[in-house]
């Protein structure tokens, strides 16, 4: 990321989006749960990074047993000082530097929509693999007939600081190259389900849900939108696992 609009206090990056997208974090957290259910993962630690303001986390922390401890990094101190409010036994917040340094190793951990923001972005996934068993991502898919039409990597550069653009095979190729084994993954509709996104990018929900949901499917193969992409993945070790 261009960490000058991230990092400092008061950032650009605070300014251009005030609420830090804590309204899309209860959805996100479905997403997981969608994830863990899926794979009936046994899972004790969950660590996030990129945390932002920890509505993620918080959201988890009041559906998942109560056996998880959850701990959310972030470089951000606007987006910690708001985080840390949220603190309570077993939800903890800290900054990403203390991530990188402790050689603790975590049953999952969670990125939404960040390494695209990491200007070594190749370097930071690698380095987080060594901290987990599992990994769960959530990627932005930008590059697209209808996300190049309508500008989308230069408007998500400009609003949310966004430096890198991917398609699902590029985001797949990433994964790979940093070492990681992809086990599951889907499509996810944010565009139509939260309730925040534009008119325009709500342009496929002129009819009942159902439909949309069929017609959305059709889409996402023809990369006419603009979507996100769940994955589920682990670290390679030896080519074992």
């Amino acid at each position: 990321m261009l960490q000058n609009d991230y990092v400092e206090k008061n950032s650009k990056y605070l300014n251009n989006n005030p609420t830090w997208h804590e309204e899309d974090s209860p959805w996100k957290a479905k997403q997981v749960v969608k994830m863990l259910s899926r794979n009936k993962l046994d899972i004790n630690s969950i660590v996030e990074v990129g945390c932002g303001v920890g509505e993620i986390l918080n959201q988890l922390y009041q559906i998942l047993p109560n056996n998880i401890v959850f701990t959310g990094y972030d470089i951000s101190i606007d987006a910690l000082t708001i985080a840390k409010s949220k603190e309570k036994n077993r939800l903890n917040f800290k900054n990403i530097k203390i991530f990188l340094e402790i050689s603790d190793r975590h049953d999952l951990l969670l990125m939404m929509d960040v390494f695209e923001h990491v200007e070594d972005y190749l370097g930071f996934l690698r380095k987080c693999s060594t901290k987990t068993k599992y990994a769960i991502f959530h990627i932005p898919l930008d590059i697209s007939i209808l996300g190049i039409i309508r500008n989308v990597p230069m408007n998500a550069r400009k609003s949310v600081s966004r430096i890198h653009y991917f398609t699902k095979q590029t985001a797949i190729a990433t994964l790979i190259d940093s070492g990681y084994e992809v086990l599951d993954y889907f499509y996810t509709a944010g565009m139509i389900e939260l309730p925040n996104k534009s008119i325009m990018s709500k342009v496929c929900c002129d009819t009942q849900y159902e439909y949309s949901t069929q017609l959305i499917k059709i889409l996402q193969l023809l990369y006419l939108v603009d979507f996100h992409y769940w994955f589920l993945r682990r670290k390679k070790l030896n080519n074992k696992f």
